[in-house]
């Protein structure tokens, strides 16, 4: 039998009719795509993990990401019992990257946490990630030594970093995820960039600064079973190799100017010594020519995935809509300086 959600929270009696201006703020910002399984044990956890800090008020931030089960609804149940919960609804569910971008968007906070519902991402390292931020770090960002993935998708993702890495112009951290804690003035600068294909992590690299890489082992999921396709991940990966590098296009180039003088060269012989004769060559000139016309296809497709995201990008869409908003209790307040710690 389903816990009641009136017994899922005791809201903090110190948050006055202000929001609790006097401390800062942590906001925790979770994107949820039908996760009616979890949101629930999701929120239990955060409040007796996090509620425990005696320096910071919380806020929790959830976005909804076009869910199509039961999860608006216990989402609005939990926001009806916990004046903390800022709950936002997308129309539809743009992703991850998007569901990231609108929470910190609408967050109130003077440093959030950004991490997954499923809990694979565990909130006890969020409060050594905090440590860290306290110490002056305005990104920490956590890196995954364990994940209890398949063996074919711990390969891909590790092959992935390590050739976004190579090619990408922004150092990237390998095994770094969206799981990290970020202070105020990283979440204005994120929220003050246009770009609507976006891809965290690597924007939070981009930024620079202080940073620091806190090793854990990410944990099962608490329930359900994970929403993220091989397809997303395709695209989170192109998004990734595409946002941070040009090194597809010089790679183009390069293949390019190796075939032209591949291509001279035989030329120049032939003029010299002769083609060969006849139909002997055909075979050769026929493997030749699927060959080229492979390579050309392709780069039309590296350039194509360039020329798509800049037409994405001149039509000025939004990158997501928010469909409605239930502000928390910190709506309003007076934030502390940026950077400013306890």
């Amino acid at each position: 039998m389903r816990e009641g959600v009136g017994d899922v929270v005791q809201p903090d009696s110190s948050i006055g009719e202000d929001g609790g201006a006097g401390r800062p703020v942590l906001s925790v910002i979770v994107p949820l795509f039908n996760e009616q399984d979890v949101v629930e044990i999701l929120h239990r956890r955060l409040v007796a993990v996090l509620g425990g800090i005696a320096d910071l008020d919380l806020e929790f931030v959830y976005v909804d990401d076009g869910s199509r089960d039961e999860t608006p609804a216990r989402l609005a149940q939990l926001a009806a019992a916990d004046p903390r919960i800022c709950a936002v609804t997308l129309s539809r569910n743009f992703g991850q990257q998007a569901a990231l971008s609108a929470g910190l968007r609408h967050c109130c906070g003077d440093v959030a946490a950004l991490m997954d519902a499923d809990l694979q991402d565990p909130p006890e390292v969020a409060l050594a990630m905090l440590e860290k931020w306290r110490e002056g770090y305005p990104v920490v960002y956590a890196v995954r030594r364990e994940r209890p993935e398949s063996a074919v998708l711990r390969f891909l993702c590790r092959a992935f970093y390590r050739v976004l890495a190579l090619l990408s112009d922004v150092p990237i951290p390998f095994d770094s995820g969206d799981f990290s804690v970020i202070d105020r003035r990283v979440i204005d600068t994120l929220n003050a960039m246009p770009e609507k294909n976006r891809f965290l992590r690597g924007l939070r690299a981009w930024y620079g600064g202080r940073q620091f890489g806190l090793v854990y082992d990410r944990a099962p999921r608490a329930a359900g079973r994970s929403k993220y396709s091989l397809r997303r991940y395709f695209k989170l990966a192109l998004d990734g190799i595409c946002g941070f590098s040009l090194a597809p296009l010089r790679l183009i180039a390069l293949l390019g100017a190796i075939l032209s003088a591949l291509g001279a060269f035989a030329l120049v012989l032939s003029l010299l010594f002769g083609g060969p004769g006849g139909a002997p060559g055909s075979q050769t000139l026929a493997l030749a020519m699927v060959l080229l016309s492979g390579v050309q296809l392709l780069s039309i497709g590296v350039v194509g995935e360039y020329l798509g995201r800049i037409f994405l990008e001149v039509k000025n869409r939004p990158a997501y809509i928010a469909e409605s908003l239930r502000p928390s209790v910190y709506a309003g307040r007076a934030r502390r300086p940026a950077g400013a710690r306890t």
